[in-house]
């Protein structure tokens, strides 16, 4: 099992920067990859970015330029910076790790974190 434990959401204009984190903690070792979702009211759960142990990224089109993902293996955590705000952006974030184990592909899921973009 892991846990995900996100932090750094919050009220930010429009045009501001807001950086989140995520700490997993439990079986470490068995993760691959990570990354950071969203979901808006009305709206389904959707892929912002993720990135692998081995550092590759992939991102949304919407926030390609403007968000960043990193990773730090030996502190278990993901980050998400945030730059270029949008109203848009506004949403629930939701960290996610997966690792695969005998064929089968896990996925862990944080708490979720607010982030609120004003115009």
């Amino acid at each position: 099992q892991v846990q995900l434990v996100e932090s750094g959401g919050g009220l930010v204009q429009a045009g501001g920067s807001l950086r989140l984190s995520c700490a997993a903690s439990g079986s470490i070792f068995s993760i691959s990859n990570m990354g950071w979702y969203r979901q808006a009211p009305g709206n389904q759960r959707e892929l912002v970015a993720t990135i692998t142990r081995g550092g590759s990224t992939n991102y949304a089109d919407s926030v390609k330029g403007r968000f960043t993902i990193s990773r730090d293996n030996a502190k278990n955590t993901v980050y998400l910076q945030m730059n270029s705000l949008k109203p848009e952006d506004t949403a629930v974030y939701y960290c996610n790790a997966g690792a695969w184990n005998s064929g089968h592909y896990y996925q862990w899921w944080g708490q979720g974190t607010q982030v609120t973009v004003s115009s």
